[in-house]
Protein backbone atom coordinates (compact mmCIF):
# COMPACT_ATOMS: atom_id res chain seq x y z
CA UNK A 1 0.00 0.00 0.00
CA UNK A 2 1.13 3.12 -0.73
CA UNK A 3 0.24 5.98 1.70
CA UNK A 4 0.35 9.49 -0.07
CA UNK A 5 1.57 12.79 1.43
CA UNK A 6 -2.36 13.99 2.26
CA UNK A 7 -2.24 10.54 4.66
CA UNK A 8 0.35 12.49 7.23
CA UNK A 9 -1.95 14.05 9.19
CA UNK A 10 -0.75 15.65 12.67
CA UNK A 11 -2.57 16.23 15.86
CA UNK A 12 -0.81 18.11 18.96
CA UNK A 13 -1.56 17.09 22.48
CA UNK A 14 0.35 19.59 25.51
CA UNK A 15 -0.03 19.05 29.16
CA UNK A 16 0.10 22.53 30.87
CA UNK A 17 1.46 23.29 34.40
CA UNK A 18 -1.54 25.19 36.61
CA UNK A 19 0.44 28.36 38.41
CA UNK A 20 -0.72 30.40 41.59
CA UNK A 21 -0.62 34.11 40.61
CA UNK A 22 1.25 35.20 44.04
CA UNK A 23 3.45 32.29 45.00
CA UNK A 24 4.26 30.99 41.76
CA UNK A 25 2.87 26.96 43.18
CA UNK A 26 1.03 24.94 41.28
CA UNK A 27 -2.63 24.80 42.37
CA UNK A 28 -5.20 21.95 42.06
CA UNK A 29 -7.50 23.77 39.88
CA UNK A 30 -8.20 21.81 36.88
CA UNK A 31 -11.67 21.34 37.42
CA UNK A 32 -13.03 24.54 38.03
CA UNK A 33 -10.81 25.76 34.84
CA UNK A 34 -12.17 22.93 32.72
CA UNK A 35 -15.60 23.85 32.96
CA UNK A 36 -14.55 27.75 31.45
CA UNK A 37 -12.45 26.31 29.29
CA UNK A 38 -14.63 23.33 27.25
CA UNK A 39 -17.41 26.05 27.06
CA UNK A 40 -15.03 27.15 24.48
CA UNK A 41 -13.16 24.66 23.41
CA UNK A 42 -15.16 21.86 24.18
CA UNK A 43 -13.82 18.25 24.47
CA UNK A 44 -10.17 19.49 23.19
CA UNK A 45 -9.37 19.81 26.86
CA UNK A 46 -8.81 17.54 29.21
CA UNK A 47 -7.73 16.71 32.78
CA UNK A 48 -4.25 14.78 33.78
CA UNK A 49 -3.06 12.35 36.60
CA UNK A 50 -3.11 15.82 38.95
CA UNK A 51 -5.32 18.20 39.21
CA UNK A 52 -2.80 20.57 39.48
CA UNK A 53 -2.50 19.43 35.09
CA UNK A 54 -4.60 20.47 32.33
CA UNK A 55 -4.64 19.33 28.91
CA UNK A 56 -5.30 20.21 25.06
CA UNK A 57 -5.43 18.07 21.90
CA UNK A 58 -6.23 19.81 18.38
CA UNK A 59 -8.19 18.25 16.15
CA UNK A 60 -6.65 16.34 13.24
CA UNK A 61 -4.45 18.74 10.95
CA UNK A 62 -3.15 18.82 7.49
CA UNK A 63 -0.51 21.74 7.21
CA UNK A 64 1.87 23.31 10.36
CA UNK A 65 -0.70 26.64 9.41
CA UNK A 66 -3.81 24.60 10.71
CA UNK A 67 -1.58 23.32 13.53
CA UNK A 68 -0.39 27.07 14.45
CA UNK A 69 -4.21 27.97 14.06
CA UNK A 70 -5.14 25.40 16.82
CA UNK A 71 -2.38 25.97 19.14
CA UNK A 72 -2.77 29.63 19.33
CA UNK A 73 -6.62 28.96 19.98
CA UNK A 74 -6.44 26.24 22.71
CA UNK A 75 -3.91 27.99 24.68
CA UNK A 76 -5.20 31.34 24.28
CA UNK A 77 -8.61 30.00 25.51
CA UNK A 78 -7.18 28.03 28.13
CA UNK A 79 -4.90 30.87 29.57
CA UNK A 80 -8.11 33.38 29.32
CA UNK A 81 -10.49 30.10 31.65
CA UNK A 82 -7.64 30.08 33.78
CA UNK A 83 -7.42 34.11 34.99
CA UNK A 84 -11.26 33.87 34.74
CA UNK A 85 -10.40 31.47 37.70
CA UNK A 86 -7.40 33.57 38.97
CA UNK A 87 -4.75 31.21 38.30
CA UNK A 88 -2.08 31.01 35.03
CA UNK A 89 -1.12 28.61 32.87
CA UNK A 90 2.83 27.43 32.19
CA UNK A 91 3.80 24.97 29.55
CA UNK A 92 7.46 23.70 30.97
CA UNK A 93 8.15 20.14 31.49
CA UNK A 94 8.46 20.33 35.28
CA UNK A 95 7.07 22.69 37.52
CA UNK A 96 10.53 24.61 39.05
CA UNK A 97 9.87 24.29 42.64
CA UNK A 98 6.41 22.73 43.73
CA UNK A 99 6.50 19.45 45.29
CA UNK A 100 4.86 15.86 43.87
CA UNK A 101 3.68 15.30 47.46
CA UNK A 102 1.58 18.48 47.76
CA UNK A 103 -0.31 17.68 44.45
CA UNK A 104 -3.92 16.06 44.52
CA UNK A 105 -4.65 12.82 42.20
CA UNK A 106 -7.73 13.73 39.75
CA UNK A 107 -10.32 11.48 41.16
CA UNK A 108 -11.10 9.27 37.77
CA UNK A 109 -11.08 5.70 38.07
CA UNK A 110 -8.28 5.26 35.29
CA UNK A 111 -5.72 7.45 37.49
CA UNK A 112 -6.82 5.60 40.64
CA UNK A 113 -5.87 2.63 39.23
CA UNK A 114 -2.62 3.71 37.79
CA UNK A 115 -1.89 4.68 42.11
CA UNK A 116 -2.46 1.59 43.10
CA UNK A 117 -0.43 -0.60 40.22
CA UNK A 118 2.59 1.82 40.14
CA UNK A 119 2.45 3.41 43.38
CA UNK A 120 5.54 5.28 44.25
CA UNK A 121 6.11 5.80 40.63
CA UNK A 122 2.64 7.58 39.75
CA UNK A 123 3.17 10.48 42.93
CA UNK A 124 6.31 11.21 41.35
CA UNK A 125 5.38 11.69 37.99
CA UNK A 126 4.83 15.91 38.34
CA UNK A 127 5.73 16.30 34.69
CA UNK A 128 4.55 17.58 31.90
CA UNK A 129 5.12 16.16 28.00
CA UNK A 130 4.06 17.18 24.10
CA UNK A 131 2.69 14.17 21.74
CA UNK A 132 3.08 14.56 18.60
CA UNK A 133 0.35 11.81 16.38
CA UNK A 134 0.77 11.41 12.59
CA UNK A 135 -1.60 9.84 10.74
CA UNK A 136 -0.18 6.28 8.83
CA UNK A 137 -3.20 4.55 7.50
CA UNK A 138 -0.96 0.92 7.25
CA UNK A 139 -0.54 -0.33 10.10
CA UNK A 140 2.64 -2.32 8.69
CA UNK A 141 3.65 0.77 7.39
CA UNK A 142 3.49 2.59 11.06
CA UNK A 143 5.87 -0.34 12.41
CA UNK A 144 8.14 0.35 9.64
CA UNK A 145 8.61 3.58 10.57
CA UNK A 146 8.81 3.42 14.13
CA UNK A 147 11.95 1.25 13.57
CA UNK A 148 13.98 3.55 11.30
CA UNK A 149 12.88 7.00 13.45
CA UNK A 150 14.66 5.42 16.54
CA UNK A 151 17.82 6.96 15.74
CA UNK A 152 16.44 10.77 15.50
CA UNK A 153 14.44 10.60 18.79
CA UNK A 154 17.52 12.36 20.33
CA UNK A 155 17.63 15.14 18.33
CA UNK A 156 14.33 15.97 18.57
CA UNK A 157 14.55 15.62 22.69
CA UNK A 158 17.45 17.82 22.55
CA UNK A 159 15.42 20.68 20.21
CA UNK A 160 12.75 20.60 23.19
CA UNK A 161 14.36 20.14 26.46
CA UNK A 162 12.69 22.30 28.99
CA UNK A 163 12.76 21.15 32.31
CA UNK A 164 16.21 21.91 34.26
CA UNK A 165 14.84 22.58 37.12
CA UNK A 166 13.22 20.04 39.87
CA UNK A 167 11.81 20.37 43.45
CA UNK A 168 14.00 23.84 43.93
CA UNK A 169 16.78 22.65 42.57
CA UNK A 170 18.90 22.30 39.25
CA UNK A 171 19.36 18.85 38.29
CA UNK A 172 22.08 20.09 35.52
CA UNK A 173 19.55 18.23 33.12
CA UNK A 174 18.24 20.28 30.38
CA UNK A 175 15.47 17.68 30.42
CA UNK A 176 14.74 15.80 33.90
CA UNK A 177 11.39 14.89 32.88
CA UNK A 178 13.18 12.39 30.58
CA UNK A 179 14.56 11.21 33.32
CA UNK A 180 11.24 11.09 35.38
CA UNK A 181 9.18 9.42 32.74
CA UNK A 182 12.08 6.64 31.72
CA UNK A 183 11.13 5.11 35.44
CA UNK A 184 7.78 3.38 33.72
CA UNK A 185 8.87 0.04 33.18
CA UNK A 186 7.37 0.22 29.52
CA UNK A 187 9.34 3.69 29.01
CA UNK A 188 12.00 4.52 26.32
CA UNK A 189 12.96 3.58 22.97
CA UNK A 190 11.43 0.18 21.61
CA UNK A 191 13.24 -2.17 20.28
CA UNK A 192 13.07 -2.85 16.06
CA UNK A 193 9.43 -5.35 15.31
CA UNK A 194 9.40 -7.43 12.10
CA UNK A 195 5.92 -6.66 11.71
CA UNK A 196 2.87 -5.28 13.13
CA UNK A 197 1.83 -9.18 14.26
CA UNK A 198 5.30 -9.08 15.97
CA UNK A 199 4.53 -5.95 17.73
CA UNK A 200 0.84 -7.05 18.42
CA UNK A 201 2.29 -10.90 19.79
CA UNK A 202 4.43 -8.60 22.48
CA UNK A 203 1.47 -6.68 23.49
CA UNK A 204 -0.44 -9.61 24.52
CA UNK A 205 2.64 -11.59 26.02
CA UNK A 206 2.55 -7.78 27.86
CA UNK A 207 -1.03 -8.31 29.23
CA UNK A 208 -1.05 -11.95 29.85
CA UNK A 209 1.69 -11.60 32.61
CA UNK A 210 0.43 -9.09 33.93
CA UNK A 211 3.06 -6.03 33.51
CA UNK A 212 -0.12 -3.84 31.44
CA UNK A 213 -3.51 -3.96 31.09
CA UNK A 214 -3.62 -2.89 27.67
CA UNK A 215 -1.67 -1.52 24.63
CA UNK A 216 -2.49 2.05 26.02
CA UNK A 217 -0.13 0.73 28.75
CA UNK A 218 2.73 1.07 26.22
CA UNK A 219 4.72 4.33 27.35
CA UNK A 220 7.58 4.40 24.60
CA UNK A 221 8.77 7.70 22.65
CA UNK A 222 7.43 7.08 19.86
CA UNK A 223 4.58 4.16 19.58
CA UNK A 224 1.52 2.95 17.28
CA UNK A 225 -1.60 4.65 19.19
CA UNK A 226 -4.20 1.87 20.67
CA UNK A 227 -7.42 4.28 19.38
CA UNK A 228 -6.01 5.84 16.17
CA UNK A 229 -4.43 4.74 12.96
CA UNK A 230 -1.37 6.75 14.03
CA UNK A 231 2.03 6.68 15.06
CA UNK A 232 2.98 9.01 18.54
CA UNK A 233 5.62 10.32 19.20
CA UNK A 234 6.19 10.98 23.22
CA UNK A 235 9.59 11.99 23.33
CA UNK A 236 9.66 15.58 23.81
CA UNK A 237 9.17 18.01 26.86
CA UNK A 238 5.74 20.47 26.52
CA UNK A 239 7.49 23.34 24.58
CA UNK A 240 7.63 27.25 25.98
CA UNK A 241 5.89 28.37 22.92
CA UNK A 242 3.68 28.24 20.16
CA UNK A 243 6.44 28.03 17.63
CA UNK A 244 8.96 25.88 19.08
CA UNK A 245 5.71 23.57 19.78
CA UNK A 246 4.87 23.59 15.46
CA UNK A 247 8.44 23.29 14.79
CA UNK A 248 8.80 20.04 16.58
CA UNK A 249 5.16 18.90 14.80
CA UNK A 250 6.61 19.82 11.44
CA UNK A 251 9.65 17.74 12.06
CA UNK A 252 8.17 14.97 13.91
CA UNK A 253 5.75 14.55 10.26
CA UNK A 254 8.77 14.77 8.41
CA UNK A 255 10.82 12.07 10.18
CA UNK A 256 7.59 9.81 9.58
CA UNK A 257 7.00 10.56 5.95
CA UNK A 258 10.63 10.04 5.09
CA UNK A 259 10.89 6.51 7.28
CA UNK A 260 7.68 5.46 5.28
CA UNK A 261 9.21 6.30 1.98
CA UNK A 262 12.29 4.47 2.79
CA UNK A 263 10.13 1.55 4.09
CA UNK A 264 7.86 1.69 0.99
CA UNK A 265 11.78 1.76 -1.74
CA UNK A 266 13.20 -1.05 0.86
CA UNK A 267 15.87 1.08 1.60
CA UNK A 268 18.15 -0.91 3.81
CA UNK A 269 17.43 0.07 7.63
CA UNK A 270 20.52 1.15 9.28
CA UNK A 271 20.45 -0.85 12.76
CA UNK A 272 22.10 0.71 16.20
CA UNK A 273 21.91 -0.92 19.44
CA UNK A 274 19.36 -0.48 22.33
CA UNK A 275 22.61 0.89 24.40
CA UNK A 276 23.54 3.25 22.04
CA UNK A 277 20.48 4.60 21.08
CA UNK A 278 20.24 5.07 25.30
CA UNK A 279 23.45 6.62 25.50
CA UNK A 280 21.94 9.44 22.68
CA UNK A 281 19.18 9.73 24.63
CA UNK A 282 20.34 10.48 28.15
CA UNK A 283 23.08 12.96 26.42
CA UNK A 284 20.41 14.70 25.11
CA UNK A 285 18.51 15.23 28.61
CA UNK A 286 21.76 16.24 30.17
CA UNK A 287 23.01 18.46 27.73
CA UNK A 288 20.41 19.69 25.29
CA UNK A 289 22.14 21.86 22.70
CA UNK A 290 25.26 22.82 24.97
CA UNK A 291 27.65 20.00 24.13
CA UNK A 292 28.08 17.49 21.84
CA UNK A 293 25.73 14.86 21.35
CA UNK A 294 25.99 11.26 19.85
CA UNK A 295 25.75 10.76 15.98
CA UNK A 296 24.35 7.40 16.12
CA UNK A 297 24.89 6.11 13.09
CA UNK A 298 28.45 7.03 12.68
CA UNK A 299 29.42 6.45 16.38
CA UNK A 300 30.93 9.44 17.07
CA UNK A 301 29.96 12.39 18.92
CA UNK A 302 29.56 15.84 17.68
CA UNK A 303 28.56 19.57 18.42
CA UNK A 304 24.86 19.56 19.00
CA UNK A 305 24.18 21.99 16.22
CA UNK A 306 26.11 19.82 13.71
CA UNK A 307 23.68 17.05 14.41
CA UNK A 308 20.66 19.10 14.09
CA UNK A 309 21.82 19.94 10.27
CA UNK A 310 22.22 16.38 10.04
CA UNK A 311 18.87 15.79 11.15
CA UNK A 312 17.29 18.56 9.13
CA UNK A 313 19.20 17.57 5.76
CA UNK A 314 17.91 14.20 6.10
CA UNK A 315 14.15 15.48 6.44
CA UNK A 316 14.57 18.32 4.23
CA UNK A 317 13.24 16.64 1.34
CA UNK A 318 9.66 15.60 3.09
CA UNK A 319 9.63 19.26 4.58
CA UNK A 320 10.07 20.62 0.90
CA UNK A 321 7.11 18.15 -0.40
CA UNK A 322 5.32 19.91 2.13
CA UNK A 323 6.33 23.29 1.58
CA UNK A 324 7.39 23.79 5.05
CA UNK A 325 11.26 23.77 4.47
CA UNK A 326 11.80 28.01 5.35
CA UNK A 327 9.40 27.88 8.10
CA UNK A 328 10.76 24.57 10.19
CA UNK A 329 14.81 25.42 8.87
CA UNK A 330 14.16 29.03 10.12
CA UNK A 331 12.61 27.67 13.99
CA UNK A 332 15.11 25.44 14.14
CA UNK A 333 18.07 27.92 13.74
CA UNK A 334 16.27 30.66 15.97
CA UNK A 335 16.16 27.93 19.25
CA UNK A 336 19.94 27.35 18.09
CA UNK A 337 20.37 30.47 18.18
CA UNK A 338 18.17 31.78 21.47
CA UNK A 339 18.63 28.48 23.32
CA UNK A 340 15.98 25.74 24.10
CA UNK A 341 12.91 26.38 26.77
CA UNK A 342 15.96 24.85 29.38
CA UNK A 343 18.66 27.55 28.80
CA UNK A 344 16.59 30.58 28.85
CA UNK A 345 15.03 29.20 32.09
CA UNK A 346 18.52 28.79 33.47
CA UNK A 347 19.46 32.54 32.29
CA UNK A 348 15.97 34.10 34.24
CA UNK A 349 17.18 32.13 37.09
CA UNK A 350 20.58 33.69 37.05
CA UNK A 351 19.72 37.39 36.31
CA UNK A 352 18.01 37.24 40.10
CA UNK A 353 18.79 33.31 41.82
CA UNK A 354 14.61 33.49 42.15
CA UNK A 355 13.04 30.63 40.62
CA UNK A 356 9.51 32.67 40.96
CA UNK A 357 11.40 34.37 37.82
CA UNK A 358 11.72 31.40 36.37
CA UNK A 359 7.97 30.37 36.67
CA UNK A 360 7.05 34.20 35.50
CA UNK A 361 9.05 33.92 32.66
CA UNK A 362 7.43 30.33 31.94
CA UNK A 363 4.02 31.78 32.08
CA UNK A 364 4.96 34.93 29.78
CA UNK A 365 6.55 32.70 27.04
CA UNK A 366 3.46 30.13 27.32
CA UNK A 367 1.03 32.90 25.81
CA UNK A 368 3.20 34.15 22.99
Amino acid sequence: MSIQKEDFTIGVEEEYQIIHPQTRELRSRAQSILSKARAAVGDQVTQELYLSQIEIGTSVCRSLTEVRTELQHLRSELIAAAEREGSRIAAAGTHPFSHWDKQKLTPKERYTELATDYQQLVREQLIFGCHVHVGIPDREIAIQVMNRARPWLAPLLALACNSPFWLGTDTGYASFRTEIWGRWPMSGTPHVFSSRSDYDRLVDDLVAVGSISDASKIYWDIRPSSHYETLEFRVTDVCLTVNEAVMIAGLVRALARTCALEAERYVEITHVRPEILWAAKWQAARFGLDEKLFYTQERQAIPAPALIEKFLTYVRPALEEYGEWDEISALVREVLKRGTGASRQRAAFARNSSLEDVVDLIVAETGR
